[in-house]
Formats: structure tokens, C-alpha cells, sequence
């Protein structure tokens, strides 16, 4: 009988917490890293994390520790779930202490500030590893609903078609269905771009636009990523599926989304800083909606509802006035 492979998960937020029940739930030996040893000691001695997800049991097959060196060591799958903005430092740190075939997982959804990479990129250049040793997770993934085991699917993205169906195979469960795909540019680009137009949506939702707003936000947002993506050499029928509109959707629709909520405080007519004040845990858009701008302009891209959320949220625009800017764009065909 072969031994159960093993998941070291950098990350016991909401999201890195949900996402080792996935792996223990499918078999893995789940060590989960937390930056605080409180949290750490509460996993294990209440099998719950209170601060992050009340309420929700975990498999005993996930242990919990604060030492960096005892969570890698001899995993097979090191899942990457900290802040976007964070991540290379962190990476640099804890390089040293990782096995040395291990594949590294990306969680994150964002686009590093200054640099302008994504996180595979951001990962492949500190690690000094392949393409084909990094793989992402990404979709309409709620955290607090899969952790309450509800159904879900989600994209397992490698350049390396073999290395996605290992990661496939060790998160595949009766509620959490992973598919496979090697678009990993296309496939973060979605996630990363669908926190910008959650903020949108978000905002539209605060100022009580309507509906129709909603509808035409999450329509022409994608409009927006998929212009990014296929310049960046994506494919565009990523962005049909889970990886682009699935997890859009969810995103601009769910009151579990960190920038939808994030975005509606603001469009209600808080400030930023009281927003962030009033956030527990990071809303990745409020970052990178500078770094996906900074990213098109590199391109050569036009991303207006991501210009005005950039506007809005560092600028110190009035959404009234940013709403009344975009309506008035000059008008043009639909598929340009």
C-alpha cells in the first residue's frame, strides 16, 4: 500500500485552511502553516480555526504548526496561501526548508506590484524552478463553502499536463472537482482580473445601481480580461470557463467576497481607510488593480472599468463622478 501523499499549505487563513480539508478530505497527510503560533495550537487542540473559519471541523488528518522547516518537510504538494503582495519575501524565506522535487501551488490570486508578474512567475523566479514544478488552483472557489463541504469545481492549472493530474487526483473529492487545464496564464490572469471587477460590481451594488449595472460590469469586465489574456498569449476560451467566468460570477454575486464586500462598502460611501478597517482578512483587488492596470498598459491593453476602479479606490475619486466618466466613453462596437 502506497503512503498517502503529503501537502504542506503556507497560509491558515480562510481560503489555505478551506483548502487543506480539500486535500485531507482526498487522502493527503496535511500540514498546515500558520504565521501565528495561537492559531497554530487552536487547530490542533480545538480541530477548528476559529478566527478564520468558526464553526467548521477539521479532519484530523491536518496538523497545524508554526515551524516553517516542519510544515515542508517531505511534501510532495506545497500550497502557496498568503497575500499576493507578500509572497516573494515569504518565498525566499522558506526556499531553503522545501523537499527538493516538491511542486509548488499557487492559491493567490494577483498580480505582483511593480514587477507586474504573476504569481507563477513571481514563484518560478525566486525558486528557480520550471514551469513544470508549479501548478495553480483557481475557480469559483468561496472558501467558507467548501469548507462546509458544499459542491464546487474548480481548475488545476500546470504547463506540465502530468503535474496537474497529480494535483488534480490529491484534491478530488465527492464535493470539490478539480479539471485540468495548461492555460496557467489565462487561468490566473482570470482570477487575478475578476478581484478588479468584483471591486466594480461591488461598488455598483453600494451606490444601488441596479441589476442591469451588475450584468453589464460582469459582461465587459470579461470583455476586459480576455483582451489582457489573449495579449499576454492566453487562451480565450479559458475565460468561458471556470478559471475566467465561473469565478467572476461568484465573485460579483456572493456577499462571501472579500471585494464585492470590499467594493460596496466604498460605493456606500466609506472611505478607504475606513473600509480596511472594517476588512479582517486582505481583499486581493485593492492591490492589484494597480498592478493589472500597470500590466495592460504594458500591452498596450484597454481596461476601463479597471482604470476607474484604480480611480476610485487610489485616487479618491467620487464613484458618482468615476460611473458618470465610464457611461460617457466614446461608443464602438461590442467585440472591439
Amino acid at each position: 500500500m502506497s503512503a498517502p501523499v503529503k501537502a504542506a499549505v503556507f497560509g491558515a487563513g480562510s481560503w489555505g485552511t478551506a483548502f487543506a480539508v480539500v486535500l485531507a478530505d482526498a487522502g493527503c497527510d496535511v500540514t498546515l502553516w500558520a504565521r501565528r503560533a495561537e492559531v497554530a495550537e487552536a487547530v490542533n487542540s480545538t480541530r477548528t480555526n476559529p478566527d478564520y473559519l468558526p464553526g467548521v471541523e477539521l479532519p484530523r488528518t491536518v496538523r497545524a504548526t508554526a515551524d516553517a522547516a516542519e510544515a515542508a518537510r517531505d511534501a510532495d504538494f506545497t500550497v502557496l496561501a498568503i497575500p499576493s503582495q507578500t509572497m516573494r519575501d515569504n518565498l525566499a524565506e522558506w526556499l531553503p526548508l522545501l523537499a527538493p522535487d516538491t511542486v509548488l501551488v499557487s492559491l493567490m490570486k494577483g498580480v505582483e506590484l511593480g514587477s507586474a508578474m504573476r504569481m507563477s512567475e513571481v514563484i518560478e523566479d525566486v525558486a528557480k524552478v520550471g514551469a513544470d514544478r508549479v501548478a495553480v488552483v483557481t475557480g469559483p472557489n468561496l472558501a467558507r463553502e467548501i469548507a462546509a463541504r458544499m459542491p464546487a469545481a474548480a481548475v488545476v492549472a500546470c504547463a506540465d499536463e502530468a503535474v496537474a493530474r497529480r494535483l488534480q487526483a490529491a484534491c478530488h473529492t465527492p464535493y470539490f472537482r478539480p479539471y485540468t487545464n495548461t492555460d496557467v496564464v489565462g487561468c490566473e490572469l482570470g482570477g487575478a482580473v475578476k478581484n478588479v471587477i468584483g471591486l466594480a460590481v461591488g461598488i455598483a451594488d453600494g451606490m444601488g445601481l441596479g441589476d442591469n449595472a451588475k450584468g453589464s460590469l460582469i459582461t465587459r469586465g470579461l470583455a476586459e480580461t480576455t483582451r489582457l489574456g489573449m495579449a499576454l498569449g492566453a487562451d480565450p476560451l479559458t475565460f468561458s470557463g471556470l478559471a475566467g467566468l465561473g469565478d467572476l460570477v461568484a465573485t460579483c454575486s456572493s456577499p462571501l467576497s472579500r471585494n464585492h464586500t470590499f467594493g460596496a462598502n466604498l460605493g456606500r460611501g466609506m472611505t478607504l481607510q475606513e473600509t480596511i478597517a472594517v476588512t479582517r482578512q486582505t481583499a486581493e483587488g485593492v492591490k492589484s488593480c494597480e498592478s493589472v492596470l500597470d500590466l495592460a498598459r504594458r500591452h498596450g491593453v484597454d481596461m476601463p472599468i479597471t482604470e476607474t476602479v484604480v480611480a476610485i479606490v487610489h485616487e479618491g475619486k467620487s464613484p458618482m463622478v468615476a460611473v458618470k466618466e465610464l457611461m460617457s466613453r466614446s461608443a464602438k462596437p461590442e467585440r472591439r
